[in-house]
């Protein structure tokens, strides 16, 4: 790097050497720009639900942030170098602890936390926002600021690609959140330390050391955050989930979290309270059994989702069933259903028996691709808490599903609770009406879940709904069924809109519902 311009005693001209060393830095730092969107995207889909909403709003925080970040950088005229080191250092910061904090806030009292995300985000896109004006004006030299404004723009755009790839396919299975937003912190922090090295000549002895001393605290801040965030997110998980965890893992698909509370195992995925040992008998019967007793053939059975075991367990009740094909996106849930002890002991070793396939596949892209017909069809999937799942609700998927039913075949899915998401429920049986085919819609109350709703349908009208003779049950009985089948006023069927793949309203219906118990 040579001496001083004879215009601004503060700039020099760049090398090639050094240049090649900053555009390194925007490769690195426009990695982990777009990694923190991610992780408070990502992050607040899982504790809130709602994914577009979530990535929606983090999105257009972190773009006005930057706008600001962009603005403010014109009122530093002068000592850029100094200025950017200082902010990797705050982004490194705020960056690094975003997950972990809130991670804090949500186990405390969720009442803030959307609150803490945008002041979160605000002072990441800030950051963000100062970073590129800063390097353009470092990079160019006297006469050459378009050239160097090009070359800045075109490595953050590859930065970009390279993190929506590694965030998705590597760091968040591999890592989870919290870790990864403590090791993109600590990249920040060593972009701060190569350019503090490479250019230390062009700052005065004092700025340097005040540098080294921050880089050296944060770095120190970081690498614990790495040490602990284990330690840290379990102490937060166990006040969300109120019972000792037992078992957690990041899949690339959903967190997965079961706890045990002497008898009672429970599996969350995403946050969401998929079963409990105790009672999950009663939902399973009220799905499985009165679809399975009116369907005239057993020969094949189809399970979207249900990659626990519980509905082939109930399943292979009947010694005349001939093939269950269970699909399942996430493998984790299968293995953990053939592997995990407490799971195994909840379904039998259902997923080991012969009679069982399973296949780790998107259940529309199944129905999608897949011809085969089948007499039974059960949906046991998640709520449709996300535009992702509202698919699975979907009039599209619905004529599919019927187009995979043989003439007289039975489908049946779980369709959340009429009572405290009654519009929510009584969209999906529209919908699946809307689907030219014949609904049966019934409830029964499930003590870990409240009242909750299914939903029977066929390409022909239903026959009455009875219960097995020759079946061990636990709680359906005829009586139980019959009274399944009626809706107290406050649970009756209401008009609703349709559901669509192009206009997916069901996740909005569905969580404003939920959002009234809440509050």
């Amino acid at each position: 790097m040579t001496a001083p311009t004879s215009t601004d005693p503060t700039r020099y001209v760049i090398n090639r050497g050094e240049r090649t060393t900053l555009l390194a830095a925007v490769l690195i730092i426009s990695i982990c720009a777009l990694t923190y969107e991610l992780i408070v995207a990502t992050l607040s889909s899982y504790l809130l639900g709602n994914s577009i909403t979530q990535f929606s709003l983090t999105i257009g925080v972190f773009l006005f942030a930057m706008g600001l970040g962009s603005l403010l950088s014109r009122r530093i005229k002068r000592n850029e170098l100094r200025w950017f080191i200082l902010t990797e250092l705050a982004i490194g910061t705020f960056g690094g602890l975003s997950a972990i904090t809130l991670y804090a806030v949500f186990a405390a009292t969720d009442l803030y936390y959307t609150a803490i995300m945008i002041i979160v985000s605000l002072l990441i896109g800030i950051c963000v926002g100062l970073e590129i004006p800063l390097l353009t004006r470092i990079v160019a030299s006297e006469g050459q600021l378009g050239e160097a404004l090009a070359d800045v723009l075109s490595v953050d755009y590859i930065g970009a690609l390279l993190a929506s790839l590694l965030f998705p396919l590597v760091l968040l299975p591999l890592l989870g959140v919290t870790l990864t937003a403590f090791l993109t912190g600590l990249f920040n922090v060593v972009v701060a330390f190569v350019l503090l090295q490479t250019f230390q000549d062009r700052l005065t002895p004092e700025w340097r050391r005040l540098l080294l001393g921050g880089c050296s605290v944060v770095t120190l801040g970081m690498i614990a955050g790495i040490g602990f965030s284990t330690d840290l997110v379990e102490i937060f998980e166990r006040r969300l989930y109120r019972a000792p965890i037992i078992y957690t893992e990041q899949t690339p698909y959903q967190r997965v979290v079961i706890t045990r509370n002497d008898d009672d195992v429970r599996l969350f995925l995403d946050g969401n309270l998929q079963f409990s040992t105790r009672d999950e008998y009663r939902y399973h019967e009220m799905l499985v059994h009165p679809a399975m007793n009116a369907a005239r053939s057993h020969e094949r059975v189809l399970v979207l989702g249900g990659g626990d075991g519980l509905v082939a367990r109930e399943l292979l009740k009947y010694a005349e069933v001939g093939e269950i094909i269970v699909v399942d996106l996430d493998p984790a849930i299968t293995r953990l259903a053939r592997d995990y002890p407490p799971i195994v002991a909840a379904n039998g070793g259902a997923l080991d028996d012969p009679r069982v396939r399973v296949i780790n596949a998107d259940a529309y892209t199944y129905i999608e691709e897949n011809t085969d017909l089948f007499p039974v069809i059960i949906a046991d999937l998640p709520d449709p808490n996300n535009e992702g799942l509202s698919k699975l609700y979907s009039q599209t998927f619905y004529r599919m599903i019927r187009e995979r039913l043989t003439p007289d075949g039975l489908f049946v899915t779980q369709a959340t609770s009429p009572y405290f998401v009654r519009e929510a429920y009584w969209m999906i049986v529209n919908t699946i009406e809307a689907a030219d085919l014949y609904a049966v819609p019934v409830q029964i109350y499930v003590p870990t879940f409240g009242n909750w709703g299914f939903v029977l349908a066929g390409r022909l009208r239903l026959p009455d709904l009875t219960v097995p003779d020759a079946i061990d049950l636990r709680y359906l009985t005829p009586t139980v069924l019959d009274n399944a089948q009626f809706f107290d006023p406050d649970t009756s069927r209401i008009d609703t809109a349709i559901n669509t793949l192009d206009r997916p309203v069901l996740p909005r219906v569905y969580e404003a519902g939920w959002a009234r118990w809440q509050n």
